[in-house]
């Protein structure tokens, strides 16, 4: 995102943030050189040359459902905050979106901007800007929702060996997050002049998530979107050989997956793969499979946001936002949407 026509004012602060997403690069590449000293280099570069095609072409396949779905969870997120987002144009944007996610340090900088292109879209008299952004964040809400109890109940299948002493550590720890969630919940309730300010947020997350309709379409979504992300990880195993049968191979997927949520690296990059060799290593596999299939993951998810780059490059091009905008973008104060 160029920034070009946007008012200074406008504008993000960018100073204080370069350190951080150099550093996050530099997480990302150390965690990988890491690994690569500690495995055989040469032995996962020769298999990751070797993937199978029908199984590449496969997870490509999937990741443009996947896409489909996700574009629906937005455009139908943000009708019911009253944000008008055609799903063409939700299409559009969620694939740069996770083009920039995938080539950027944090893994949500795609996210954050679709949020703000799609807030100066909205040309609304009353709070023109805040629907639209929550639009972004309550969308990604519910597969988070779907992928972290996915990867709980995943790790209960996981024949990991547990210390004797350690459960009741384990339960007291569970008893005790807790508590601490419901005396903060009490806490906020009795601060009334407080709790009004989160009033019209979960107002909106009621409409968005709690509302039956709302509720059993996000549900449906979440758990489409959640099932593509196992099946592409599953899709990779196969494509570069790895042959674990899938009730050994499926309860690790989720739990590598939520690895990538730690915003320290780009895109995930290093950290998917040493929790990969951590977790395999963990349930008697070999950790270099782990890490192998982990890095055909990340290399099958940036080939399916390619999309998302010729979007951006064609915008680029001529000068206008790539993925298009709603009609009267640039009515919002006369400015273009970029």
């Amino acid at each position: 995102m160029s920034g070009r026509g946007v008012p200074a004012a406008e504008l993000p602060r960018r100073g204080p943030g370069r350190v951080p997403l150099l550093l996050r690069a530099a997480v990302s590449l150390g965690l990988l050189a890491g690994l690569a000293a500690w495995l055989d280099a040469g032995a996962v570069a020769s298999r990751l040359a070797s993937m199978r095609p029908s199984w590449v072409l496969a997870a490509l396949a999937l990741s443009v459902v996947q896409v489909a779905v996700l574009a629906w969870r937005w455009s139908f997120t943000a009708r019911r905050l009253g944000v008008d987002l055609p799903w063409p144009v939700a299409w559009r944007e969620y694939y740069l979106s996770i083009f920039l996610n995938q080539v950027l340090p944090g893994g949500v900088l795609g996210d954050v901007a679709r949020a703000w292109r799609q807030a100066r879209s909205q040309v609304r008299v009353q709070a023109p800007r805040g629907p639209a952004v929550r639009a972004v964040v309550f969308e990604r809400l519910s597969a988070q929702v779907v992928m972290t109890t996915v990867a709980g109940a995943s790790l209960l299948f996981l024949p990991v060996t547990v210390v004797p002493g350690s459960r009741p550590a384990m339960v007291g720890a569970a008893l005790l997050a807790g508590g601490l969630v419901v005396a903060t919940v009490v806490w906020m309730r009795r601060q009334s002049s407080e709790w009004s300010l989160y009033g019209p947020v979960l107002a909106e997350v009621g409409a968005a998530h709690l509302a039956p309709a709302a509720f059993a379409a996000q549900l449906a979504s979440a758990l489409v979107v959640v099932a593509t992300y196992l099946a592409t990880y599953l899709l990779a195993a196969r494509a570069v050989g790895v042959e674990t049968p899938l009730p050994v191979l499926l309860p690790l997927v989720a739990p590598v997956l939520m690895s990538m949520l730690i915003p320290v690296t780009v895109a995930g990059w290093g950290l998917r793969e040493g929790a990969a060799a951590v977790l395999w290593g963990a349930v008697g596999l070999t950790a270099a499979d782990g890490v192998l299939v982990s890095v055909a993951y990340g290399l099958l998810v940036l080939a399916g946001s390619t999309p998302g780059a010729l979007l951006l490059a064609f915008g680029l091009r001529r000068g206008r936002p790539p993925a298009g905008a709603p009609a009267g973008s640039a009515a919002h104060g006369g400015r273009s949407a970029r």
